[in-house]
């Protein structure tokens, strides 16, 4: 199962040319943009950031689906999936397995994104490697038993591709060329690295406030720019606490929507434990 992982895998007989034309084309698109700026196609650029990647990856890809976090209302679970889905950083199912595996194997032999294996293979490189439906029904059945026959999941896991080029078309219909290549490009590009730079950096620079089997480290910075997912150490001691941040200064964005949520009585069973063990210094 791990050795789907294997960065041997990378060799160009098994690109993923699928993966490769999309990012390519995303980055050149990043770049166009800047002969294409408008302040309201960059406004409504950083607002869809912070749905699709806070909302969408942080809150419902990441806390809700991978780690059973919180449990979100049914209208509420569909529009920050499709959120997730809207950042372009692959089906939820894919996502949700590939996260789990790395929380099963964090910096060991079978991680399918660590620092160890080198920095550029931890930020990018890995997401170029070809799984085949064979492997990826596999993964799924061994790791997201609980998600893999979700009907929701699943009709998004068919559609994936339709909402991301649906989405492209009606932002050129409504903007032109600044809006496409602003909210879709971008964004997506930005909240790429953004999110990549939790698999890299946090795994590397830092401090710890807990004595975790891994190298994982809580980055200020990557705080900030991944709404809250740079508080790594805390999380990969806690994985499964819906706030990442555990001192004062922690702060944790996507922690105070879902609070928010609560409020509203539209998120449920959210795991709000106080931690008190395996602290490395006060």
């Amino acid at each position: 199962m791990y050795d789907m992982f294997r960065r041997g895998h990378l060799h160009w007989r098994n690109i993923d040319g699928i993966v490769l034309a999309w990012m390519v084309t995303m980055h050149v698109g990043c770049i166009a943009a800047l002969f294409f700026v408008t302040w309201q196609a960059v406004a409504v650029a950083v607002f869809l950031h912070w749905m699709t990647c806070s909302i969408g990856i942080c809150l419902g890809y990441h806390r809700h689906l991978s780690h059973g976090s919180l449990r979100l209302a049914a209208p509420v679970r569909f529009f920050v999936t499709l959120c997730g889905i809207l950042a372009g950083q692959g089906t939820p199912l894919m996502w949700s397995a590939t996260h789990r595996v790395h929380h099963g194997r964090s910096d060991q032999e079978g991680d399918p994104h660590s620092p160890t294996d080198g920095v550029w293979w931890s930020h990018v490189l890995w997401i170029f490697v070809r799984h085949g439906a064979e492997q990826r029904n596999t993964l799924y059945q061994k790791y997201i038993p609980d998600l893999v026959h979700d009907r929701l999941l699943r009709f998004f896991e068919r559609t994936y591709m339709l909402w991301l080029v649906g989405f492209a078309v009606a932002m050129y219909m409504l903007g032109g060329w600044p809006l496409l290549l602003w909210t879709v490009c971008v964004r997506i590009v930005v909240g790429y690295h953004t999110t990549w730079l939790i698999n890299s950096a946090s795994h590397i620079w830092g401090y710890r406030n807990y004595d975790t089997a891994d190298d994982s480290r809580n980055l200020w910075w990557a705080g900030l720019l991944a709404y809250g997912e740079g508080w790594h150490n805390n999380h990969h001691a806690w994985p499964r606490m819906a706030c990442y941040g555990h001192r004062w200064w922690e702060f944790d964005i996507t922690w105070q929507s879902i609070k928010f949520l609560r409020l509203l009585r539209l998120a449920t069973n959210v795991d709000d434990r106080i931690p008190t063990d395996r602290r490395v210094s006060s």
